[in-house]
């Protein structure tokens, strides 16, 4: 008689893995990167080059001569730490620092914790915040874009839009708010800013691609930009309009690489529809009392890395099971 066998479940397999979310993710964020080397040139392939390698570098030594387990390169979630890393610095930083990032990202923010699928907090804004604290003159010196004259030491630098709205704010002085590009050329990339936050067309594209191809869900990037959009409207500075300044608030900084790529990590977000809502809105509105009255001018990194440390509590707020009774 032939055997029965039972064997727990899933019993189909849907063809997911982490490696194509993972080439997903990258191949998203593809179009950034595009508007990036145009805007940066060479500076930008050889951030993101230095970041990447360094990541890789650094999980496999730690996997196989600290924790002595089984490399797991092979799932591409290296590359995608070292891409989202190189994303968040200024395409002008000096190679060593980028190294110093990435080692931190994947050594701190990653393998500590025992490696994929167990960091409460997202890998590669460990490393942007370290290095933000570290350097902070170096991570906040930004390269003109299209200045293709320059070469990977930039030094033709200048202010970006949140800077500008930060003294602005700060000083309640409305003619800085003249400085501000137009915000068509916020949207198209024609902006200062970290390699990969620059192009918000760019990055609403690729976060489309993910949301279509059900990487993620819409609950997460739209929370949070409805949560700016709103508070932005409502705190408008003096001598701007509303909804110019939500629209300033919503294109610059890293605002749509955050909504779409980084809170929206599988690992350190909330799995219920509600506790991504509530992560999202949470995100949004540390984002803008940082940036209306903290003394940094951007503060998503701050904000996803404070939210993640909320997951676990987040992640209680499940709906009954069916036939359970009321508490």
């Amino acid at each position: 008689m032939k055997p029965l066998i039972v064997s727990p479940a899933p019993h189909a397999h849907s063809g997911d893995s982490v490696r194509r979310n993972m080439l997903l993710v990258i191949i998203a964020l593809l179009p950034a990167f595009a508007v990036s080397v145009c805007s940066f040139g060479w500076s930008t392939v050889i951030t993101t080059a230095i970041s990447i390698a360094a990541c890789i570098l650094t999980e496999w030594v730690i996997s196989k001569f600290v924790l002595k387990i089984k490399p797991t390169l092979c799932d591409c979630s290296a590359i995608l730490t070292g891409l989202l890393l190189a994303f968040n610095l200024p395409a002008n930083l000096p190679w060593w620092i980028v190294i110093i990032g990435a080692i931190v990202a994947i050594g701190v923010g990653k393998m500590t914790f025992g490696g994929l699928g167990q960091n409460p907090f997202n890998p590669a804004l460990v490393g942007r915040v370290f290095l933000l604290i570290s350097f902070p003159v170096q991570m906040t010196t930004w390269p003109c874009p299209l200045s293709f004259e320059t070469q990977y030491v930039d030094t033709v630098t200048g202010a970006t839009p949140l800077s500008a709205l930060k003294v602005a704010i700060k000083g309640h002085d409305g003619s800085v708010l003249n400085q501000l590009p137009e915000l068509w050329d916020m949207f198209i990339g024609y902006t200062g800013g970290s390699l990969g936050e620059i192009c918000a067309f760019a990055l609403i594209i690729g976060g489309l691609l993910l949301i279509i191809t059900r990487v993620i869900t819409w609950h997460i990037p739209v929370s949070i930009i409805a949560t700016v959009a709103l508070f932005a409207w409502i705190s408008t500075p003096e001598g701007m309009c509303g909804h110019e300044y939500a629209l300033c608030s919503l294109l610059s900084g890293g605002l749509m690489l955050g909504a779409f790529f980084m809170a929206t990590d599988y690992v350190t977000s909330p799995m219920t529809g509600w506790g991504k809502i509530i992560f999202g809105i949470g995100i949004g509105l540390i984002t803008m009392v940082i940036r209306t009255w903290g003394a940094y001018p951007e503060g998503v990194s701050f904000a996803i890395l404070i939210m993640n440390a909320t997951v676990p509590l987040l992640n209680k707020i499940r709906p009954k099971r069916f036939g359970e009774a009321k508490a």
